[in-house]
């Protein structure tokens, strides 16, 4: 769990980064976010987990 949740996190910031840098993909900035989000959502979800 915890390999997905940082695989997440860099897959959503190369995303976010092609898509501020290549305004041909715009559409990568928004999935890049989105997997940002679902990647600091599953890595807080392990943290809570952890410490109950």
């Amino acid at each position: 769990m915890p390999a997905l949740a940082i695989l997440l996190i860099v897959v959503g910031l190369v995303f976010l980064f092609l898509g501020i840098f290549v305004e041909a993909v715009k559409f990568l900035l928004w999935i890049g976010i989105i997997i940002l989000i679902i990647g600091v959502i599953a890595a807080l979800m392990r943290f809570v987990r952890r410490n109950t």
